[in-house]
């Protein structure tokens, strides 16, 4: 007898979404199958899988203890999210090699089918870092006696969706800083920068539209600049590994002593990243925008927006009510808009309702609803007496001023 041979062991995931990509939040139902090609026939003990997410956090440092002695420490953190296993084909047990409970696979292509869901508490989003990273997996093992087991591992993505249009991410981020440039005992003017954003919560992709006010009363040639940062931090054993990466930036024009540049929506577009990861205990991710003004010889002038890169883009709907406080104070602020002195008056009644209308309108008693029907006489006469009449005339100064009752003088205006 010739004993088959295994060509081929997949794991494929039935994808919920257009792109072919399996990626799935907290809640979801994982399914797909395991496709096993083999060539003649084999004799198996068990195909298996193994589910698994966790984040892992790990990074070393060295340390001296003494003048002649070094040595490295190591710090390793792990938190599971969920660990699910599942048998396809055979039994739990594949330590011994009988031929009993053996399960005979013809030669061709097979295919297994599983499916699991993703607990319901938040799950922390895919991510890979310098110091650690947040991965979910599914691994296949094929167990046969005599043979080493043949294990294939397939990673899915997992997104913990963040809604931007939540009322704390729609908020406008604001900040003003000044400096003033000292060399020995001569003092320059100040340098200014003020700088706003719309709100705090955007998706990759987008712009952020900068607002910002930049005044040079210095005597050096100064630069105003932006940059988007993402921020890692690890966490592992009481201590915390960061590391900062530049995602995005832009130049402004260089302004020299005593002139100012305005900004009025300069936009600086977020490219594709991870989103913020802010809910796992040894992994978190953050993003801000850096708006500064780059002195030659000195230290820079910076304000620090804080920005946090959610998974559900903003609605139309959500960006009217985003901040309609915000928008009226920001056209304010920063395009000087300006309210009428005086308010129009309002149209005449003959404009509005004609005399063949109020005569047409004046219909006999019998011609009344049920309702007007039960009203006395004289009380019905006087509603038809007055509801056709037209409204006193538009006026802003009181034509019948009140009169006083005595000879006292009235209280002087303040």
């Amino acid at each position: 007898m010739v004993l088959g041979k295994v060509k081929s062991l997949t794991v494929s995931f039935d994808c919920l979404n257009d792109s072919n990509v399996p990626v799935y939040s907290s809640g979801d139902t994982v399914s797909g199958r395991v496709s096993l090609e083999v060539t003649g026939e084999i004799r198996v003990k068990s195909l298996k899988i193994h589910a698994r997410g966790h984040a892992k956090v790990r990074w070393t440092e060295s340390r001296n203890a003494g003048s002649n002695t070094a040595y490295t420490q190591n710090y390793t953190e792990e938190v599971e999210y969920f660990n699910h296993k599942d048998i396809l084909i055979g039994h739990e047990r594949d330590d011994d090699n009988s031929e009993e409970g053996l399960h005979t696979i013809h030669s061709g292509r097979h295919e297994y089918a599983f499916s699991f869901e993703l607990p319901q508490t938040p799950l922390a989003t895919s991510f890979e870092g310098r110091h650690g990273s947040v991965r979910y997996w599914v691994k296949a093992e094929l167990h046969r006696p005599w043979f080493l087991p043949v294990k294939l591992k397939k990673e899915f993505t997992v997104f913990e969706h963040i809604d931007i249009n939540t009322p704390s991410l729609l908020s406008p981020q604001a900040g003003t800083k000044e400096k003033t440039l000292c060399c020995w005992f001569c003092t320059s003017g100040p340098i200014s920068l003020s700088a706003k954003i719309e709100r705090k919560g955007y998706t990759p992709g987008e712009s952020i539209q900068i607002f910002a006010e930049i005044e040079n009363c210095s005597s050096r040639v100064v630069v105003p600049k932006a940059a988007i940062y993402q921020t890692q931090a690890f966490y592992a054993k009481g201590k915390m590994k960061e590391v900062k990466q530049l995602v995005a930036n832009l130049r402004g024009e260089s302004l020299s002593s005593g002139k100012t540049e305005t900004w009025n929506g300069k936009q600086l577009k977020i490219p594709p990243v991870s989103p913020s990861i802010l809910d796992c205990s040894i992994i978190r991710v953050e993003y801000s925008l850096m708006v500064y003004v780059d002195i030659p010889g000195a230290m820079d002038l910076f304000l620090n927006l804080p920005l946090v890169i959610g998974t559900i883009p903003l609605h139309p709907f959500g960006s009217r009510t985003s901040s309609v406080s915000s928008q009226c104070s920001m056209n304010m602020n920063w395009l000087g808009l300006t309210l009428p002195e005086r308010p129009e008056a309002p149209p005449s009644y003959a404009e509005v309702v004609t005399e063949e209308q109020r005569q047409s309108s004046l219909a006999p008693l019998g011609a009344c609803d049920d309702f007007e029907r039960t009203l006395p006489g004289p009380l019905f006469a006087y509603i038809q007496e007055f509801r056709f009449l037209p409204p006193p005339l538009y006026s802003e100064i009181d034509p019948n001023p009140d009169q006083p009752t005595d000879d006292r003088p009235s209280c002087p205006s303040r």
